[in-house]
């Protein structure tokens, strides 16, 4: 029963977890605007603002809509955890306090757990990684009666 459900669970946590990156990209590319997000990176001292800035956005607006579809998972996965690695450094420092409602890091600690842990689950069944690597492990299962004859 678990194995049935296991890919409806990766999918909502899937969903759910690029909304949520999406939203926060979202907004600091519409909402707030590059210009000021690229100011309030320099204000937090980000090495290279302009380039952090536009990299974060673009992991969280495209690296989202990357795991709601289920694809190229452990390269979103790696580059929101990266994100959110540094949002812990640099916004939420260890120093401080844990929770969120306090300046801590317990929520970006959670992203980046939660991108690494769905970017390397494989995605499930309704994730296009899943479709292509199934593909992928049949061809090479039909293939391997067809190179045995060959060799005999």
């Amino acid at each position: 029963m678990i194995t049935r459900l296991q890919p409806i669970g990766l999918l909502i946590g899937r969903v759910v977890l690029g909304v949520v990156f999406i939203a926060h990209g979202w907004q600091k590319f519409s909402t707030n605007g590059m210009d000021a997000t690229v100011q309030g990176f320099d204000s937090l001292g980000i090495p290279a603002p302009a380039l952090a800035a536009y990299f974060t956005v673009g992991a969280e607006i495209i690296g989202g809509a990357m795991l709601v579809l289920g694809a190229l998972l452990p390269l979103a996965g790696l580059a929101l955890a990266g994100v959110m690695l540094g949002a812990m450094y640099f916004v939420h420092p260890l120093n401080g306090a844990f929770f969120s409602q306090e300046g801590g890091y317990e929520y970006v600690l959670l992203l980046a757990a939660l991108s690494i842990a769905i970017g390397f689950s494989g995605g499930g069944a309704l994730a296009l990684d899943s479709l292509w690597l199934n593909n992928v492990g049949d061809k090479k299962e039909s293939d391997e009666p067809a190179r045995a004859e060959s060799m005999a």
